[in-house]
């Protein structure tokens, strides 16, 4: 690379910066670009006939509008990338290891022994890994890590839910340069060893800072467990994951949030966030503080919890909060204040000490009979009435003098509701974030029972709404200068200070004709969520049990636009659901389905020949229904280029594009010349910064680009809220509305 005039030409570039950030305006390159405006979702019919009803399929559009007003649609598909029983570099995807990564045998057939195999993949984080090998097929290497949540049923048809050790995988994909289609190359289970394994992981989420925050779901009752081991499935879960028939397990293991950092050199680490709390983690998120965390907490009677973190992009050590609903509207879902409980402050390794000396709900808790006649004489006594996940039974407890740490972190829905937090939500799924609006949104797949009227005096009643089986998608507000409920300031600009419904369900009074039992053209029972922040749009997957079949759906947040954008096959569930927007300039929306078929059989609405159709059909596809299947909709059209010669060959390519925000904002990307397209003479690559769309400052470098280059810029400025835009051009000076012909496609970092 032979530089010519580079330092004076940036610090020129520098110096403008910041002298005249306010003035600058947005850069020229030639005629102005036209640009995608908006993106909605045009939706597809339900399906009606047994092969289509047993297919994951979409004929769903994307209508972009651009700058000059003119729109074009984008047909969309569904790819496969693989089925959990696929095997890739002769590991099957969803197979179940034990503590040294060995194939867990499933024993009940009688002389045919077989690998365990989940068919239900759960939560996706596609990713790029600075610094990552090439795949060998000539496309971008990437990452993705997948959760199989658990087992269905063994060889001879019992259920193996929770018995078996659950997986993850670490899939190699390969995404070519040209169409950013996605294939796998290799895959390897991740290791767990270090942490005890992995229980019941349902969804996740990818970090800001590029991890994977897995998930353990429906944490294992540690009052029933010690007064009777069988009753929830530590000991088979230990016994299976270690091959040793004399362990016993712990419960107080299992229920926390993994987090899975992925190296240059394909290998991984892992970590469980025992400061995090222990609860039923559907997920967490990260809001753009980079340490509020927010959850969902899967079940009946569970809580709404929040995590401020001590430090940036470190989750070790924080202060946990539970959430109280005041309740002050019953319409359209129910909406409500929301006051903050705080529990505790700890870190991961202080918890990590109660643990490693086996502790037991006896050394946390008092309790006393429930046949007692204790209520007026509680405030005496000491104890408590509460009625919360697991036990789903009322409860009277205390806690043991000197153990409110370990409450607050191990038993954190019990202590949360001690303290008055409210245990009343049902079902509480995916968890995601709109940053532009400070709005989060949550999932409550059913909203029933806790959340209903107290009829019958059991414990607190904070919850009173009509009953919605379809379930609610919540809308929560985040505001600054919260304080909790003992007038503390709570240290985060983020925290949930209202919540509403936003999407409802529709229960149907009677079926339809192939056995919906919800509205069929509205969201019924919302699981999975995600954002996506270029398209204003939230992507909702459904676990109903009350559509014949699932469907994915795009909700637009400005016009209120509900799309179906995916259907899967009957009897599954719609899983890793995550809005990719731009990803080396492309854009998807991962998707998996676990169980296909297998909730089918319970379904009376849905008629006997019709079941019987699609049964077959989902046999011939899905391997008898042990099969999952990993994939994500293409054919987004690219929300970064703009709508002129996207596809025309330009003399340069810019790529590898990443933003950091630590301190202040570094932008850096990969310039390559084209092979077959060269520029004579000196090139400019120029860094605008945006606040939305108002034009900050500008940075540029000036060179003669023979070869790939990694170029950078810093800017002095806040992290949250800006993107910076990204060109290369022929020539750059200070009269910045001629800067010359344009020989990349922009691209714009966020």
């Amino acid at each position: 690379m032979k530089k010519k005039g580079f330092k004076k030409k940036l610090a020129a570039a520098l110096s403008m910066a910041l002298l005249i950030p306010s003035m600058s305006p947005v850069l020229a390159v030639e005629s102005p670009a036209i640009t995608v405006k908006s993106v909605e979702f045009v939706g597809m019919a339900a399906p009606t006939n047994a092969q289509d009803m047993a297919s994951a399929y979409t004929t769903a559009q994307a209508k972009v509008t651009y700058s000059d007003s003119t729109t074009k649609l984008f047909p969309l598909s569904y790819k496969k990338l693989f089925k959990s029983t696929d095997s890739i570099n002769g590991t099957p995807a969803g197979l179940a290891v034990d503590v040294n990564r060995k194939p867990i045998m499933d024993n009940s057939t009688p002389g045919n022994p077989v690998p365990f195999v989940s068919d239900a993949p759960d939560s996706n984080s596609l990713l790029k890994v600075d610094g990552a090998q090439p795949t060998g097929q000539g496309g971008n290497p990437l990452s993705l890590i997948t959760h199989y949540e658990y087992i269905t049923s063994d060889n001879s048809g019992k259920s193996a839910y929770g018995l078996v050790p659950a997986s993850m995988s670490l899939s190699t994909i390969n995404q070519d340069k040209k169409t950013g289609d996605l294939s796998v190359t290799g895959l390897k289970k991740v290791d767990y060893a270090g942490v005890g394994g992995l229980w019941i992981p349902c969804n996740g989420s990818l970090s800001p800072w590029n991890t994977h925050l897995s998930s353990e779901e429906y944490e294992p009752d540690a009052r029933a467990f010690e007064a009777d081991p069988s009753q929830t499935y530590v000991s088979s879960f230990t016994k299976n994951y270690f091959q040793d028939a004399s362990k016993k397990g712990n419960p107080y293991a299992y229920g926390y949030i993994p987090e899975v950092t992925v190296k240059a050199d394909n290998t991984t680490s892992v970590v469980k966030h025992y400061s995090m709390g222990r609860f039923s983690h559907e997920l967490s998120k990260v809001m753009p503080d980079n340490k509020t965390v927010l959850f969902g907490d899967d079940g009946g009677n569970t809580m709404l919890f929040m995590y401020v973190a001590d430090k940036e992009r470190d989750l070790s050590a924080g202060t946990l909060y539970a959430g109280k609903w005041v309740q002050t509207s019953t319409e359209n879902g129910g909406s409500a204040n929301l006051k903050w409980i705080k529990l505790g402050h700890a870190s991961d390794s202080e918890l990590k000490s109660y643990i490693d000396k086996d502790i037991k709900f006896s050394d946390i808790f008092e309790t006393t009979a429930d046949s007692i006649n204790i209520t007026t004489t509680s405030d005496t006594l000491g104890f408590k009435n509460i009625k919360t996940y697991p036990s789903g039974k009322k409860e009277w407890l205390k806690v043991k003098p000197g153990m409110e740490t370990a409450a607050a972190f191990l038993e954190s829905r019990r202590y949360g509701a001690l303290l008055g937090a409210t245990s009343e939500f049902n079902k509480m799924e995916g968890v995601t974030l709109n940053a532009k609006d400070n709005k989060v949104y949550i999932a409550m797949s059913y909203m029933e029972k806790g959340m209903e009227k107290d009829t019958k005096g059991e414990a607190q009643d904070d919850i009173q709404l009509p009953k919605i089986v379809s379930g609610v998608t919540y809308e929560l507000s985040l505001q600054p200068g919260h304080k909790d409920k003992d007038g503390n300031s709570i240290d985060s600009n983020y925290v949930p200070a209202t919540m509403s419904g936003l999407v409802v369900g529709e229960d149907l009074a009677t079926p339809d004709a192939v056995g919906n039992t919800a509205a069929v053209d509205k969201v019924a029972n919302p699981d999975n969520l995600s954002f996506s922040e270029e398209t204003r749009t939230l992507f909702i997957g459904e676990d109903s049990g009350m559509h014949t079949n699932n469907f994915v759906w795009a909700y637009n947040v400005d016009t209120k636009k509900l799309s179906r954008i995916l259907s899967v096959p009957a009897g599954a569930e719609a899983t890793g659901l995550q809005a990719v927007d731009n990803l080396n300039g492309f854009s998807y929306i991962m998707s998996n389905l676990q169980h296909p078929g297998d909730e089918l059989a319970g379904r009376p609405a849905v008629p006997d020949a019709l079941k019987a159709e699609i049964g077959k059909y989902i046999d011939e596809t899905y391997d008898n229904k042990k099969a999952g299947m990993v994939g994500y909709i293409s054919g987004l059209p690219s929300l970064t280029m703009p709508k002129e010669d996207t596809k025309a060959e330009k003399e340069f390519t810019i790529s590898n594009a990443k933003l950091e925000t630590q301190s202040g904002i570094k932008a850096t990307v990969t310039v390559t010349p084209s092979a077959t397209k060269p520029h004579a003479g000196t090139e400019a690559v120029v860094f605008q910064l945006m606040k939305g769309t108002t034009p900050v400052s500008i940075v540029a470098t000036e060179s003669d680009i023979d070869k790939a280059q990694n170029v950078t810029a810093h800017f002095n400025v806040p992290g949250q809220g800006y993107s910076v835009r990204t060109y290369v051009v022929d020539k750059y000076g200070s009269d910045i509305s001629d800067i010359g012909t344009s020989l990349a496609n922009p691209q714009e970092l966020k």
